[in-house]
């Protein structure tokens, strides 16, 4: 039997990893996830693909408005304070990385990487393996005040230079059809896009099973079982079973959890969990949304689907890896929507309504993609943040290109696995 090549991780970013692997003709490849169904953060997210956001989570400002919004119990974002290395670590490189210098450095990268994916989704999309919802409709920046909307503008003016179109809207021109708005203006950019993530995911699921690629769930890794410094056996357990598997090749996509899966291959890979919550409601037949959205002030992302739901999602919670809802963060989404839409009251959402999502966030907001410097045979793919399904097909396109001996599409130095070792 051939040695596997194992993508550890059937999130979006483990999928497209081995789309793209298959693509370039690899043979072998096994899928393992530990959920017992295909779930995730890649599932309720607003699956927006967003050449707009080239600013990292790091960025000047980002310790100010942290430390002002952790005492506010509906605020979109909260750093639960406690012991760990892991966070001390995790704390000290993201305030090292939040400074003018490391957007400069950082936004022409996220920006090859956004266009990278946006022009392969359209690709994919072409090839109808499957309908996904996906829709080139822009993305309205929805601003209340006066200082939100400069805020903005002045980011609309780094996007132009980086050859990314942006329109400034006042508060008097036609915002989004159906929907009244109340307050400054908005900033359009008319380069993104959106579609529906379960679909995205579904598609993805079978046309890689339809193609010979394997994926077990209910699957948990145990260790690595190495040969000098490669990779030769993983251990896993499915069915209450321990199972040892032969591996030429590792690819770690696993999010969240990708700082412990690190440590099991003797790397170093600072991740920290950012919680996410999310709520579908039926679109209003009196005011109906059309245009991805987000309400730049309260942090929260509106996305309009096909199925005639709209999914409104927020927060950015770092309190470690746990299955909490914090019902304050999830209201903080819910109390903005009259706030922005004056024409559509606040839903009343229950906890059983509330999906959310462990985002993956690096120190610097970066993810990581690459080869091991310490493990031959062992890939990274990981830590986009908010960013899984934006930037999901453009690293998985650049990972499979390293794993191929290629010319790479997009320049990933400062993407690196090793950066913070």
């Amino acid at each position: 039997m051939e040695n596997k090549k194992i993508v550890l991780g059937a999130g979006v970013i483990g999928l497209f990893t081995a789309y793209y692997l298959h693509k370039s003709g690899v043979k072998d490849i096994l899928v393992i996830d530990q959920n017992k169904k295909p779930d995730g953060c890649s599932f309720g997210n607003a699956g927006m693909i967003v050449p707009s956001h080239f600013i990292p989570l790091a960025s000047p400002g980002m310790i100010t408005k942290g430390i002002r919004w952790m005492f506010d119990s509906k605020s979109p974002f909260y750093l639960k304070p406690r012991l760990g290395l892991d966070l001390m670590r995790w704390g000290y490189g993201f305030y090292k990385s939040s400074n003018t210098k490391h957007v400069n450095t950082a936004a022409p990268i996220l920006r090859d990487l956004s266009f990278l994916a946006k022009k392969l989704y359209g690709e994919i999309n072409k090839e109808d393996i499957g309908d996904f919802d996906y829709q080139d409709k822009g993305l309205l920046l929805y601003c209340n005040t006066d200082h939100a909307l400069k805020e903005e503008i002045e980011v609309s003016h780094m996007a132009n230079d980086l050859g990314i179109k942006t329109e400034i809207l006042n508060n008097t021109d036609k915002l989004n059809t159906g929907v009244a708005f109340k307050g400054a203006g908005a900033v359009y950019y008319p380069g993104d896009a959106h579609l529906n993530p379960s679909k995205l995911m579904s598609v993805l699921h079978d046309y890689l099973v339809k193609n010979g690629v394997e994926i077990k769930y209910e699957t948990t890794f145990k260790k690595a079982i190495f040969e000098k410094n490669k990779v030769k056996e993983i251990q896993v357990e499915h069915n209450k079973n321990l199972e040892n598997v032969s591996v030429s090749d590792v690819f770690i996509c696993t999010g969240a959890w990708s700082e412990t899966m690190a440590k099991h291959f003797g790397n170093t890979l600072p991740m920290q969990a950012g919680k996410g919550y999310s709520f579908m409601v039926d679109q209003h037949k009196d005011a109906h949304i059309d245009t991805p959205s987000i309400f730049v002030e309260a942090r929260v992302a509106i996305s309009p689907f096909s199925t005639g739901k709209v999914r409104f999602g927020g927060t950015m919670e770092i309190a470690g890896l746990n299955d909490k809802i914090n019902m304050n963060r999830v209201k903080g989404i819910s109390s903005a929507i009259p706030k922005y839409f004056t024409s559509l009251k606040e839903p009343n959402v229950k906890e059983s309504e509330v999906w959310y999502g462990l985002r993956p966030c690096s120190p610097d907001g970066m993810p990581y993609v690459g080869r091991s410097k310490d493990t031959q045979n062992l890939f990274f793919n990981t830590g986009h943040a908010m960013m899984g399904i934006s930037l999901a097909p453009g690293s998985a396109k650049v990972i499979s290109e390293i794993y191929m001996g290629e010319k790479l599409s997009v320049s990933i130095d400062i993407l690196k696995p090793e950066r913070f070792s």
